[in-house]
């Protein structure tokens, strides 16, 4: 025998649901209105020194916006957080400012002295070519990936990050996964495999020599050049050679999410899933699952936070879970949608007006060097509105 249920608490059971689901969609759509407000509040300062040698804006220094050049290695991040308001909000402006500052980084191409000519012309021009079709925007790419390649060492298997001949011969530090999408668009593009080649190469080589047995990974890893012989292990911006500096972490969770993408390589997801074992389950890992600067710094109020290595985590755990099934796919979701909801509360979320223009609060650049602590960085607005995106992509 069915029981029916009375018409008044049909009604505010439904009532109910429907007021709980807007309440959901309220927070998320207040977030990306922040988001919007800020960077158009902060557009008219920022447009003013389109024309000059610095014109991007990277952070804030003494509550005073600081802006860099083109040649700066986040200057992509700029126009790739404008693509992303578009994308979120798709209102012409923001494709319209995007186009603007994209183009302003068309010389970079050319660069052959930096490995993160990837990040500066994938989060740009990449990032175009994702709501427009530009034979332009294609052939930056391509000249592009093949500036990145000369930088390739074909005897060690790597692409050389730094060129700090006092301290190291060749080294490659974990957040050059990242520009290997570079590489892999370029093929995509033109057919060459040559590019892929390389990115491969790097990508096994970096499994092989960066990662230890709790799966963490070593910022820098120096090798000659010539033999493949591996000098030394350091970090860079970590708190010691030892330690899982956070925002690496992020980088290599990242770089081998999209590798596998690219490959269907079963060796970068599992690496992947390696990865995010470690993050997911580190002691040290606060409540709110936005990490300390270091994993091995002390824990307590008194250390700085990094919300750009959980944005990144964020972003990367969002696209992850595309690609496994059952529990695992679920608990990234679920802890990508922790990280996201605790930079979208007041903590890390800037008040509109504030924070130089920026989104979110409470990032580290490099703490060793005592630079860009504390701070908003235009990389974790961008992989902040990127994993809004992935996470709505996903609803």
């Amino acid at each position: 025998m069915k029981t029916k249920l009375p018409l008044f608490l049909f009604c505010a059971i439904l009532v109910s649901a429907c007021k709980k689901k807007v309440e959901k969609e309220e927070v998320k759509y207040s977030t990306i209105e922040l988001a919007t407000m800020q960077y158009d509040s902060a557009y008219n300062n920022v447009v003013s020194h389109i024309d000059s040698k610095k014109f991007i804006p990277r952070t804030t220094k003494n509550d005073t916006l600081r802006l860099v050049g083109a040649y700066d290695w986040t200057s992509g991040f700029y126009p790739g957080t404008l693509w992303n308001l578009y994308a979120l909000t798709k209102d012409q402006k923001w494709k319209d400012r995007a186009s603007l500052y994209t183009e302003k980084l068309d010389t970079i191409q050319y660069w052959e002295g930096n490995h993160d000519v990837g990040f500066m012309i994938e989060c740009s021009y990449g990032n175009g070519l994702k709501y427009m079709n530009s034979f332009q925007y294609d052939s930056v790419i391509v000249q592009t990936a093949r500036s990145l390649s000369k930088r390739f060492k074909p005897n060690a298997g790597v692409i050389q990050s730094w060129e700090w001949s006092k301290k190291w011969d060749c080294p490659v530090i974990i957040d050059n996964m990242m520009n290997l999408e570079l590489l892999f668009h370029a093929t995509r593009i033109t057919g060459d495999s040559t590019f892929y080649n390389i990115a491969t190469t790097h990508a096994n080589t970096t499994i092989k020599n960066h990662f230890r047995e709790d799966n963490s990974s070593y910022h820098v890893v120096d090798y000659n050049k010539e033999t493949g012989e591996i000098i030394q292990k350091n970090t860079h911006q970590g708190l010691s050679d030892d330690s899982a500096w956070s925002r690496g972490q992020a980088w290599g969770l990242y770089g081998y999410t999209l590798c596998f993408r690219e490959t269907k390589d079963q060796a970068y997801l599992d690496q992947a899933n390696k990865i995010a074992a470690f993050i997911k389950n580190h002691p040290n890992l606060p409540e709110d699952k936005v990490p300390y600067w270091d994993y091995n710094a002390p824990a307590g109020e008194e250390t700085p936070r990094d919300a750009s290595a959980a944005a990144i985590a964020a972003s990367a755990l969002y696209e992850l879970s595309q690609f496994v099934e059952g529990e695992m796919k679920t608990e990234y979701i679920n802890f990508a949608n922790q990280i996201v909801e605790s930079l979208s509360a007041p903590k890390y979320l800037a008040e509109i007006g504030s924070n130089g223009g920026f989104i979110l609060k409470h990032s580290v650049g490099s703490k060793p060097h005592g630079v860009e602590v504390d701070v908003p960085l235009n990389y974790a607005d961008y992989y902040f509105l990127e994993a809004l995106i992935r996470k709505d992509k996903l609803n």
